[in-house]
Order: structure tokens, then sequence, then C-alpha cells
């Protein structure tokens, strides 16, 4: 894990689910993935957007050509995915089932993120045409 990473975890479980750096605020998640190869534990700080109980995530990876190895650990292993978010009294964790948008949906979600920032429209700039995945994620009952 890089040491950004590392500080941003660190960041949102000493404060409740706030980070500062990079200006998340209370926007951030910590998704819990397995390796889609090895099998082992990862977790991944994203920008994570609230939606009808459940969060959005996007793999646009700050605008990269290359899809991010979350959303193949996403894909591998969608029945092994958590993430920890802010809540009330602080940081609550939950089990999480993995829906990926597809092609007609694509477009009404990718809206909520560019309406939220349009950081997400300058990504696009240097992605080479990648089309970013988006994946709702919902607790499980």
């Amino acid at each position: 894990m890089s040491d950004f990473n590392t500080t941003i975890i660190n960041e949102f479980r000493t404060n409740n689910g706030h980070v500062d750096t990079a200006g998340f605020g209370k926007n951030l998640v910590l998704l819990h993935t397995l390796g889609a190869k090895s099998g082992e534990p990862r977790i991944h700080p994203l920008f994570g957007l609230a939606d009808d109980g459940s969060w959005l995530v996007v793999g646009s990876f700050a605008g990269s050509p290359t899809t991010p190895a979350w959303v193949h650990n996403l894909r591998a292993h969608p029945d092994s995915v958590a993430v920890e978010a802010p809540a009330a009294d602080g940081i609550a964790r939950y089990d999480t089932q993995v829906t990926e948008f597809t092609d007609d949906e694509w477009d009404a979600a990718w809206a909520k993120f560019t309406a939220f920032t349009d950081q997400f429209v300058k990504y696009t700039e240097t992605a080479q045409g990648r089309k970013f995945p988006i994946f709702r994620l919902t607790p499980r009952a």
C-alpha cells in the first residue's frame, strides 16, 4: 500500500471518517476487497458518493488510462467486499453487494460524480478514452 493511502486511511480512522487531505471531507470510504489473483485482503481509500442508502464509487484512477486494481478485485470477488464509511456515531463497516452500472445506466451515474466536482470531468482529459467503471455498493441485510 502506498504511503499516501496509508496516510488517508489513518486520517479517516482517527477523525471518524473525516479526511481533510485532498478535500475528501466525509466523502471517503474504505473499500475492503480480496486481491483478484492473490486472494489477500486489500484496503482502498476511495471517493464515495452516498446514494439512496448505498455508495457509488468510480474507477477513475485520477484520470489514468489504466483501470485501477481494485476494479479487478471487485469483479473477481464481488461477494467478499466490505465498506467502512462515516456514520452518525463514527465509522461503520458494512458487508456489501456490488453492482456494476451497465452502459444504459452509466450516464446517469456519471452525472452524479461530475455534479459533485468538475475534477471528474478533468480526469477524462487524460484517460485516453477509457470509460470509467462505476459501481454501487449496497449494504447487505
